[in-house]
């Protein structure tokens, strides 16, 4: 079966984060589409998901009109938010197939500044 490029990109990211990945550290995958942003912070090891935020949650859509830099924002604050709640704060990103820049940069130095490491 012949992949395409987005596919490939997407598992070669994917494949090398888990292979460095620990007990103690989870895996941060983002995606993203043209308007909206989502993430979740994963357990590879019990294969679930243990967090998650998206731009479409009812409270962050409800709020005035933002432009796509300032919705990352906010994604990552309320994502940040509840990994200390839950006391998480070693991750792994996993940017996908996108590029480290523009929202996915934004939304990393937003986590970075709100006590997440990585």
């Amino acid at each position: 079966m012949k992949l395409n490029t987005s596919t490939r990109k997407r598992f070669r990211v994917s494949n090398k984060v888990k292979k460095v990945a620990s007990k103690e550290r989870f895996r941060l995958s983002i995606s993203r589409s043209s308007k909206n942003i989502f993430a979740q912070i994963i357990d590879d090891s019990k294969k679930m998901t243990l967090l998650s935020a998206s731009s479409i949650e009812k409270d962050i859509k409800t709020g005035s009109k933002v432009n796509k830099t300032e919705l990352s924002k906010i994604v990552a604050e309320r994502l940040a938010k509840k990994a200390q709640e839950k006391k998480i704060t070693k991750i792994f990103f996993d940017r996908g197939v996108y590029k480290y820049h523009g929202r996915i940069k934004i939304f990393a130095e937003t986590l970075r500044k709100n006590g997440m490491e990585f």
